[in-house]
């Protein structure tokens, strides 16, 4: 859903949800420093700067663009993380979600990131949001899969 400025505003409550989340997000980028655990607040934060595909397949003319956009998921119990290093500065390329229940009947909300990192992040119920909150920007490259 786009609110009256263009911009994608987005919640999830279920599963089915976050795999339309995981389709807007693919191919974003980030850097360790702009993801966040607000372990008081029992929120999580990452920040993205996504790339547009809701642009980029309207049509071969159109230029290719990226936009800020805040993943922000409430009611967190805890955060891992598998192969990430808080200090690193170098981008992280987002590739998908995938949900895991645990053992305690919770529910993990895995984030995939190319060079085999994981941020896994559990929670009782699925309540996140996706928002842009920024303009966008041109960018000469638009991201390519070979299947």
């Amino acid at each position: 859903m786009l609110d009256n400025q263009g911009y994608l505003k987005l919640k999830a409550n279920d599963e089915n949800d976050l795999k339309v989340f995981a389709a807007y997000l693919q191919d974003s980028i980030t850097v360790p420093g702009d993801i966040k655990y607000l372990e008081k607040n029992k929120t999580f934060i990452c920040i993205f700067n996504r790339f547009m595909w809701e642009d980029a397949e309207k049509g071969i003319f159109r230029d290719n663009k990226r936009i800020r956009s805040a993943f922000k998921i409430n009611e967190v119990g805890s955060v891992k993380s598998k192969n990430l290093d808080p200090k690193e500065t170098k981008a992280l390329e987002f590739l998908t979600i995938n949900i895991e229940q645990d053992n305690k009947e919770n529910t993990n909300i895995n984030l995939l990131f190319s060079g085999n990192m994981t941020i896994s992040v559990n929670v009782e119920a699925i309540n996140a949001t996706l928002e842009d909150f920024s303009n966008s920007w041109k960018t000469k490259t638009k991201p390519f899969h070979k299947f």
